[in-house]
C-alpha cells in the first residue's frame, strides 16, 4: 500500500522553545490517520533551530495534507512552516 511522506519545515515561535515538547505537541496534534515517521533538527542562526517534521499520511484520503498543515498551525510554539517535499513511498 502507498503512502505520502510529507517533510514540513517548522520554525518555533522562540529560540527558548523545548523542541522535545513541540514534537510531543506536533504528534498530538495530528489526525488519527498520520503520523510521525522521525524529526530532525536543523541550526537556522543567533541559536534558532528548526524541527524537520517527516510524516506519514494515506495516498488514498484527498485533502489530507491542508488538514495536517491547519491542525499543526493551531500549535503556539510553531511561527512559520514550510512544506519542503511530498513523496510518494511504498510500504510492504
Amino acid at each position: 500500500m502507498a503512502k505520502v511522506l510529507i517533510s514540513i519545515k517548522i520554525l518555533p515561535s522562540d529560540v527558548t522553545t523545548d523542541l522535545n515538547l513541540l514534537q510531543k505537541k506536533i504528534e498530538k496534534e495530528l489526525p488519527k490517520y498520520a503520523s510521525v515517521y522521525k524529526f530532525n533538527e536543523e541550526p537556522i542562526a543567533f541559536g534558532l533551530t528548526a524541527l524537520i517534521a517527516h510524516i506519514i499520511i494515506p495516498e488514498e484520503k484527498p485533502g489530507s495534507l491542508d488538514k495536517v498543515e491547519k491542525q499543526l498551525q493551531k500549535i503556539d510554539e510553531i511561527s512559520q512552516m514550510e512544506t519542503l517535499m511530498v513523496r510518494r513511498v511504498q510500504f510492504s
